[in-house]
C-alpha cells in the first residue's frame, strides 16, 4: 500500500483534464491528439545525422557505409514523420471543425513528406554555406567539423531549415517543435516562418531572437541578444491578436548586427549595413549605413550624416 494520496491525486486531475477538455470542446477523443514530443526528437537526430553522417551520425559509422546508413536512417525518420503529420493533420481538422478522414489525412502527409524529403539536398547546400560563414566569420574556429559539431548558432540554424520546409508544406505545429528543441538546447529562438538566406551566420547567439514573418538576405551576421521584433501587435474588434500579418524586419544582404541590437517592426535594413551593439532601431536604415548609440540613424539625415561602412 503506498504511503502517498495516489488514488486521490489520479482522480482529482482526472477531473482537471475532463474540466479542460470540455471547455475546449474536446470531449470526445479516442486516440492521440497531439504530436509526440519524443518521436519528433528522434525524426531530428536522425535527418541530423542523414545531412552530416561522419559528423553527427553513429560514431562507428565509415565512409563506406554512409549511402546504407543515409538510406536506413532516412526511410525510419520520414516514416516517423509521416505518422506524425497525420496526427497533425487530424488536430487541425477537428480544431477547424471538419471532417476527420483517416486516409485523406494519410495521403495528404505522405505528399507533404515525400517533398520535404526531396528538399534535402538543397537543404544541406543552404546549410554548408552557413558552417562556411561561421568558419570565416569566426576567427576562433580551428576547422569547418569544428564549426559543425559545437556551434550553437550552426545548431539553431540546422534545426531551423528542417522546421522552416515543415512550416512551408503547412506542419506549423510540428515545425515549431522542431525549431523549439533548438531553442531549448541553445537559447537562439528562430521562428520557422521567418526566410533566411543562405550563408548567415549567428555567433555566441544566446538570447537572439528572429520573429515568425522576419525576411533575411544572404551572409547575414548576428551576434548574440538580438532581436528581430515586432513593434506593435494589432487586435481585431473582439480584441484578439490578429495573427499572419507581417510585422518583422527585413534584413537584407550582408549585414552585420551587433550583440544587443534591437530591431523593431515591418522595416528595411538595407544592403550592407552595420547595426551596433545595444541599439535600438525602428526606421528604416538606408544601404551602407552605419548605426551606433552616438549616432542612431532615427536621428540624423541618412543621406548626410549616416557613416558609410569601411571598405
Amino acid at each position: 500500500m503506498s504511503d502517498f494520496p495516489v488514488s486521490e491525486i489520479v482522480a482529482e486531475l482526472r477531473q482537471v483534464r475532463e474540466q479542460w477538455r470540455e471547455t475546449q470542446g474536446r470531449t470526445d477523443i479516442t486516440q492521440r491528439e497531439f504530436p509526440s514530443r519524443d518521436a519528433v526528437i528522434q525524426a531530428v537526430e536522425s535527418l541530423k545525422g542523414v545531412l552530416y553522417p561522419l559528423r553527427l551520425g553513429p560514431t562507428d559509422l565509415r565512409p563506406s557505409g554512409e549511402d546504407f546508413y543515409i538510406g536506413h536512417t532516412l526511410d525510419t525518420a520520414l516514416q516517423t514523420l509521416h505518422t506524425q503529420a497525420c496526427i497533425e493533420l487530424r488536430y487541425r481538422a477537428r480544431q477547424e471543425g471538419a471532417r476527420e478522414d483517416e486516409r485523406t489525412h494519410e495521403l495528404q502527409a505522405a505528399n507533404i513528406v515525400r517533398e520535404f524529403s526531396r528538399e534535402l539536398p538543397l537543404l544541406r547546400k543552404l546549410l554548408d554555406q552557413d558552417v562556411l560563414a561561421a568558419f570565416h566569420g569566426d576567427p576562433a574556429a580551428q576547422s569547418v567539423d569544428e564549426v559543425v559539431l559545437s556551434y550553437p548558432g550552426v545548431l539553431a540554424l540546422i534545426h531551423y531549415r528542417i522546421a522552416h520546409e515543415l512550416y512551408r508544406l503547412e506542419l506549423p505545429l510540428l515545425a515549431r517543435m522542431v525549431a523549439e528543441l533548438a531553442h531549448g538546447q541553445t537559447g537562439i529562438d528562430i521562428h520557422p516562418g521567418a526566410r533566411i538566406g543562405a550563408g548567415c551566420f549567428i555567433d555566441h547567439g544566446t538570447g537572439v531572437v528572429i520573429g515568425e514573418t522576419a525576411v533575411l538576405g544572404r551572409n547575414v551576421r548576428i551576434y548574440q541578444a538580438v532581436t528581430l521584433g515586432a513593434k506593435r501587435f494589432p487586435r481585431d474588434a473582439q480584441g484578439h491578436l490578429q495573427k499572419g500579418w507581417p510585422r518583422h524586419p527585413i534584413v537584407q544582404d550582408d549585414v552585420v548586427i551587433y550583440a544587443g541590437a534591437t530591431i523593431l517592426g515591418r522595416i528595411t535594413i538595407g544592403r550592407g549595413a552595420v547595426i551596433g551593439g545595444n541599439v535600438w532601431v525602428t526606421q528604416d536604415v538606408p544601404p551602407q549605413a552605419h548605426v551606433s548609440q552616438s549616432s542612431p540613424v532615427e536621428q540624423v539625415q541618412p543621406q548626410a550624416q549616416v557613416l558609410p561602412v569601411a571598405a
